[in-house]
């Protein structure tokens, strides 16, 4: 493994090990306080020692120059290297070579290194600005329509400028495959850029800030939005074809070397920030959001009101539209999850195979003849597998077995291994125990399991095929047969020549953040965490610092991502919040502000800072979907479901 480097710190900083295994980076050198994250824990040997080290997963010295160059209020000039004019006008060869070469982005698995500022002005600007802004519910609900339109467009750009940008310098891309793929998203990108410079007009008109005197009409919404979610029906033909589209580009990443590998580079750059076919969900997942951005609109408008007639026909609009392309989203979504996981794992072919669903993955603890070690799980409709982290600098997982669900049989068995949270997997193949990190991780994880081995078995039966009978029958095996097998990471090497050609994975998958965070995910949290995207700016502050600090934030794949300003072409730093816990200040915190809430894991903390009680409530919201095991589990839950306890 490539060995760590130190990262460049002014000489008053010093790096202090903290004993859940995080990194402290603490010093006046860049004007105040910088925290990261080392995200797995540093125990046995290092235990107890007084160690004083530079971890070199933090971010590169161009970044942590601009942090320490940059200022707490807004508005401060573009991070970006490509100028002010804004992607669309770059030169087409805009320089891969700018963004971050692969092994040097930041690891999004840590947690923002970005410096601060001085707290008093920004604070007073703040009170001024809320003195002198719209405090209407209904604007800020329309603010949130701006703000991740604002996000959306970036992400339309991460396929339309940057990606073509690479396949075009490369030439790696065939002609029917190019018209194909931009001539479906170019229409698309460019009526949302009207779209957006016609609500920002809006904006700008309700809050007085091109005209101080227009109020009244302008003071609402709903006919910018029925005019553009009439006008986005035209599209239902190009977001239908975005399952060809992504097949397509699939079959042609294994079909071509040079697209492949181009394909694999771009993923590694900052700007692309999630897995690349994730992007080419955006449009259609995009309805979703208006949808319910409309439907929170239509209740918080009497019948009476002026807006609320076009806000209702708006919403009828786009639950249409949206009604049409569900069933092929559910379809995508599991399609872009496979072919991720494809790329994640070593030693499985075909993932992608037809009628195969993705339902959870997630870490579990197997019990081997080491004792128990660390393994991250991925159930499908029709097999388990069960993986190690790799040992070679690509981040990727090797895959130890492969259980079909046919026969499968699960039950607890904590009583009989004398380890919390353990169950038993009897398959036709072998036996394994297993432990969760929770009483909650186990039940989901049984849950799924029974779900899928029931679904496996009707499926089974309708294509008639019998199995041998008793192939996984408790009674066929006794306790000290389950499979303690020895599991060597060095049998990685096997898989080396496959990956010489490949210098760094991206680890910011929700694969390898339950992997750190010891959780789990399924296909129904991701689909929530869809819904709950939200971005805008916020007020940061760290635990033990004075001023707070605006970022730019987007919620999205269970992480926050941070930028200096919505215009920024790449997130700085993002914090995963699988595992974190969300509340609101408690009085030893000292926070006297409005509108703030708590996120901590462990001994980190950090605090947000909202504009207004519906914004605060937003973020809030989202968080809980995606944080804790218990909010994940929360939403699934019938209300007045009892509460389970996670600990």
């Amino acid at each position: 493994m490539k060995p760590l480097c130190p990262p460049p710190l002014a000489s008053q900083e010093s790096a202090v090990l903290v004993s859940e295994g995080f990194w402290s980076l603490k010093g006046s050198g860049l004007g105040g306080v910088l925290v990261l994250e080392r995200f797995w824990s540093l125990k046995g040997s290092w235990m107890g020692l007084s160690v004083v080290l530079l971890v070199g997963l933090c971010v590169s010295e161009e970044i942590l120059c601009r942090c320490a160059a940059g200022s707490a209020t807004t508005d401060s000039p573009q991070l970006s290297p490509f100028g002010s004019s804004g992607p669309l006008c770059m030169s087409p060869s805009f320089q891969m070579s700018t963004l971050s070469l692969p092994g040097q982005a930041p690891s999004p698995l840590q947690s923002p290194v970005l410096g601060e500022g001085g707290p008093g002005r920004l604070d007073e600007d703040e009170e001024g600005r809320r003195k002198r802004y719209p405090t209407d519910k209904a604007y800020f609900i329309a603010k949130e329509i701006l703000t991740t339109e604002r996000t959306y467009l970036k992400d339309l750009e991460v396929i339309t400028v940057w990606f073509r940008s690479a396949v075009i310098k490369e030439n790696a891309m065939p002609e029917g495959l190019m018209t194909l793929l931009f001539s479906n998203i170019d229409p698309i990108y460019e009526f949302h850029r009207g779209f957006l410079k016609e609500i920002d007009q809006r904006l700008a008109l309700w809050e007085g800030r091109s005209n101080a005197h227009v109020k009244g009409d302008y003071q609402r919404i709903g006919d910018v939005m029925l005019r553009n979610m009439s006008a986005l029906k035209e599209f239902t033909s190009y977001l239908q074809k975005h399952d060809e589209v992504l097949t397509e580009l699939e079959k042609a990443t294994k079909r071509l070397k040079k697209l492949e590998t181009v394909y694999k580079e771009f993923e590694l750059q900052k700007v692309c920030y999630l897995p690349l076919n994730t992007f080419l969900l955006k449009p259609i997942q995009r309805l979703m959001h208006y949808r319910l951005i409309l439907e929170r609109l239509c209740k918080h408008y009497t019948p009476e009101h002026r807006d609320h007639l076009d806000c209702q026909e708006a919403l009828k609009d786009v639950a249409e539209i949206a009604a049409q392309l569900q069933s092929s989203l559910i379809r995508l979504e599991n399609f872009q999850k496979l072919t991720e996981l494809q790329r994640d794992l070593i030693g499985i072919e075909n993932l992608t195979t037809p009628g195969r669903e993705f339902i959870r993955e997630g870490c579990l603890y197997k019990l081997t003849k080491k004792g128990l070690q660390q393994r991250m799980f991925f159930l499908f409709s029709d097999m388990l597998l069960y993986t190690s982290k790799g040992v070679t600098a690509t981040n990727q997982f090797k895959v130890h077995g492969q259980l079909p669900l046919h026969g499968m049989i699960v039950e607890e068995s904590e009583n009989e291994w004398s380890v919390p949270h353990c169950f038993t997997i009897y398959s036709a193949q072998r036996t394994i125990v297993v432990a969760a990190s929770s009483k909650v991780e186990m039940n989901k994880w049984i849950e799924d399991l029974n779900m899928a081995i029931d679904m496996a078995k009707k499926s089974q039966e309708k294509s008639d095929l019998v199995l041998e009978p008793g192939l996984s029958d408790r009674s066929n095996r006794s306790s000290d047969e389950v499979s303690l097998e020895q599991e060597s990471e060095d049998d990685m090497s096997s898989s080396r020549s496959s990956l010489d050609k490949q210098t760094h994975h991206r680890a910011n998958t929700t694969l390898h953040v339950c992997w750190h965070r010891n959780t789990s995910v399924s296909m129904s949290d991701h689909s929530l965490a869809v819904e709950n995207q939200l971005s805008g700016y916020l007020l940061r502050k760290f635990k033990n610092s004075n001023g707070w600090q605006k970022l730019w934030v987007v919620f999205t794949n269970f992480c926050l991502f941070f930028y200096k300003t919505h215009q920024d072409d790449f997130p700085l730093a993002s914090l995963p919040l699988l595992g974190y816990m969300v509340s609101t200040p408690g009085e030893n915190d000292g926070i006297l502000k409005e509108y703030v809430f708590k996120l901590q894991f462990k001994s980190h903390v950090y605090f947000f800072r909202a504009e207004s009680e519906y914004t605060f409530e937003r973020w809030m919201e989202v968080i809980k979907s995606a944080a804790s095991s218990a909010g994940r589990m929360s939403l699934l839950l019938p209300k007045g479901s009892a509460e389970i306890n996670g600990n």
